[in-house]
C-alpha cells in the first residue's frame, strides 16, 4: 500500500491464487494518482477463523511498522472481493482493530491507520559500518549555501542565487509545457540521449551564441541538471584522487566541496581587480574553475588582458578551465563581453551555463559546451549517473527559447534588477557608506559589500535577522584565512520598495553595535 499522501482517489488491485491445498494469497497494492507504492501481503489459509486472520496480520503489519501512521487501507467490501471471501470477517477485523485503536474511520473519506506512537518512533540500532569514515568525510563537505536555501526567508531577505520568482512568465511557460506534451505523445517512448534532446541542445547553442558569444554547435553542447551536474560530470572525467584544481579564493563553496567530495586537492589563488591572479596558479593544475563575467562572490568581471593570460596558462600547463557563467544574462552598463569560451583557440574552455538563474531553481535545466574532446567522455559518464534529464522539461525548455519567452523574459527582469541594483548603491552610497564599501559589478543580481572598518559580520547577521532582514556573510566563501568581512546582498528576491526601509535597520543596528 502507497506510503504517500492521497492526492485524489485511491485504486486498489490484487489477485487471489488458489494453491492446490485450497490455500489463497492475496498481493494487494494501493496507488495514488502516480505515486509510488509499496505492496502488502495477505494469506487467507482454509476457512477457519477468516476475521482472526485478517486481524492478525493487519494488526503485525502496523505494529510492525510496514503499514504507516497515516495510511489508508482498503475499503472492506474491496478486501473481502480481492481475499476471495464473504465481507462480514473483513468487517470484523477492520471493528476490532479500530477498537484497539489501530485504525480510525472518517466520515466520507475512508479508513486510515492509527499506529502507536513506540511504532512511529522507533529507529533500529546502528551496526558499525566498514564505510564509517567515508560518511564522516562527506558530512565535512558540507556548504554554506545549502543551510541559507534550508532557512526560513526573513521579512526583507538579500540572498544571493534567488531570482525574482514572482515575474516567472508562468502563461508563456505553461504552453510551452502544453506543446511539450503534445511532442512527447507523438514519439516512442524510451530512453533519450545523455547529451540531451537535440531540440533543446540546438536551441541552447543559438541563445548562448547570441547572448554570451559561444562558438560551440549543439554537438559539442550537453544537457545538464543544472549547472552542479555539469561540474561534478566535469569533475569525474578530468579528475583523480590527489588532482590539482585551481579556484578562485574568496569562490564558489559548492563547487569547491563538489571537487573535494572527487579527492581533489585545492588550490586556493587569490583574486584582484581583474580577475584570478594567473601568475599564482600551480603548475600542476589539472582543472582551473572561474566566474569571469561576474567574480563569485565579489562581482567584478575579469579583463580581456587577464583572460587571454588565462587562456595561455592553461595551455602552457595543459589544465582546462571550468568558466562558470551563472548569471551574466542580466548586465546593467558598459558594453557586453564575450565568454571566455569565445575566445578560446587552444580547446581548453568548458563553459557552463543555466537556466535555473534565468528562470526558477526548481527546473534544474544547465548544460555545458565543451571541446570535442570531452564530449563522448561526459555523454559516457552522463549515461552512468542518471542517464538524461527528463524530456519533457527538455522539450518545454526548448520551445521557451525558441518562440522568445527566454529573450523577452530576460529583458524584462533585467529591467527589474537594474532598479533595484541602483536603489542598493544609493543607499551604500549613502548612509551605510561609513561602514561598508560596495564593489562595482556590471552583471548578476548580487553585489558584496566588504567592511570599512572592524565589524563583527556574526553579531550583525544575527541582529539583523532579528529585526526581520535577512544578511549573508561571505566568510564561508573563503578557502584561505583570513577572510575579508563582508556581505553578499543579492536582490533577486526583495522588492525595490523594500530595500531603503531594510537598509534603514542594518544602519540602526550598527549604530547600536557602535
Amino acid at each position: 500500500m502507497a506510503v504517500t499522501s492521497i492526492v485524489q482517489k485511491p485504486y486498489w488491485r490484487g489477485v487471489a491464487n488458489p494453491d492446490q491445498n485450497g490455500v489463497a494469497s492475496v498481493k494487494m497494492t494501493a496507488g495514488f494518482a502516480i505515486k509510488t507504492a509499496m505492496e502488502l501481503h495477505l494469506i487467507i489459509e482454509g476457512k477457519r477463523d477468516l476475521s482472526g486472520q485478517v486481524y492478525r496480520q493487519l494488526s503485525q503489519a502496523i505494529l510492525g511498522g510496514r503499514l504507516a501512521d497515516g495510511q489508508q487501507v482498503p475499503p472492506s467490501r474491496l478486501l473481502a472481493q480481492q481475499l476471495g471471501i464473504s465481507r462480514r470477517p473483513v468487517a470484523e477485523a477492520y471493528q476490532r482493530l479500530t477498537y484497539d485503536q489501530l485504525l480510525v474511520g472518517h466520515a466520507g473519506r475512508g479508513t486510515f491507520v492509527s499506529a502507536p506512537k513506540s511504532t512511529r518512533t522507533t529507529v533500529p540500532r546502528s551496526t558499525e559500518l566498514q564505510a564509517a569514515a567515508s560518511l564522516e568525510r562527506w558530512r565535512t563537505l558540507d556548504n554554506p549555501l545549502r543551510r541559507f536555501a534550508g532557512e526560513a526567508r526573513a521579512q526583507f531577505d538579500f540572498i544571493g542565487g534567488r531570482p525574482a520568482l514572482q515575474h516567472f512568465p508562468q502563461d508563456d511557460w505553461r504552453r510551452a509545457v502544453l506543446a511539450a506534451l503534445r511532442a512527447e505523445r507523438s514519439q516512442p517512448h524510451r530512453y533519450s540521449s545523455p547529451a540531451g534532446l537535440p531540440e533543446l541542445r540546438n536551441a541552447v547553442a543559438r541563445h548562448a551564441a547570441f547572448a554570451r558569444g559561444i562558438t560551440a554547435g549543439a554537438e559539442r553542447i550537453l544537457i545538464t541538471n543544472g549547472a552542479q551536474q555539469a561540474l561534478d560530470l566535469l569533475a569525474r572525467v578530468l579528475l583523480e584522487p590527489g588532482s590539482c584544481v585551481a579556484m578562485e579564493d574568496p569562490g564558489y563553496p559548492a563547487a569547491r566541496q563538489l571537487f573535494l567530495s572527487h579527492r581533489a586537492r585545492i588550490a586556493p589563488v587569490p583574486v584582484d581587480g581583474e580577475g584570478i591572479v594567473v601568475e599564482a596558479i600551480p603548475d600542476d593544475a589539472r582543472l582551473i574553475y572561474v566566474t569571469p563575467a561576474h567574480q563569485f562572490p565579489l562581482g567584478m568581471p575579469m579583463s580581456d588582458t587577464r583572460k587571454h593570460a588565462l587562456l595561455e596558462r592553461a595551455r602552457q600547463i595543459g589544465a582546462v578551465i571550468v568558466e562558470d557563467d551563472y548569471d551574466s544574462e542580466f548586465r546593467f552598463e558598459g558594453r557586453p563581453t564575450d565568454a571566455l569560451q569565445g575566445m578560446d583557440k587552444y580547446g581548453v574552455v568548458a563553459y557552463v551555463g543555466t537556466l535555473s538563474k534565468v528562470l526558477m531553481p526548481e527546473l534544474r535545466v544547465g548544460y555545458v559546451a565543451v571541446p570535442e574532446v570531452l564530449v563522448e567522455p561526459l555523454t559516457i559518464a552522463r549515461n552512468l549517473t542518471d542517464w538524461h534529464s527528463a524530456t519533457l522539461t527538455q522539450q518545454a525548455a526548448a520551445r521557451f527559447i525558441d518562440d522568445g519567452s527566454l529573450a523577452r523574459h530576460i529583458r524584462k527582469v533585467a529591467a527589474i534588477y537594474g532598479v533595484r541594483r541602483d536603489a542598493l548603491r544609493r543607499v551604500f552610497a549613502g548612509p551605510l557608506g561609513d561602514w561598508f564599501e560596495l564593489i562595482p559589478a556590471t552583471a548578476g543580481f548580487h553585489m558584496t559589500a566588504l567592511a570599512r572598518r572592524p565589524v563583527d559580520i556574526d553579531l550583525l547577521v544575527t541582529l539583523a535577522r532579528r529585526a526581520g532582514v535577512g544578511l549573508y556573510s561571505i566568510r564561508g566563501f573563503h578557502a584561505a584565512e583570513p577572510a575579508t568581512p563582508g556581505l553578499l546582498m543579492g536582490f533577486g528576491t526583495i522588492d525595490t520598495l523594500d530595500i531603503e526601509p531594510a537598509l534603514e535597520r542594518v544602519c540602526a543596528i550598527l549604530a547600536q553595535m557602535g
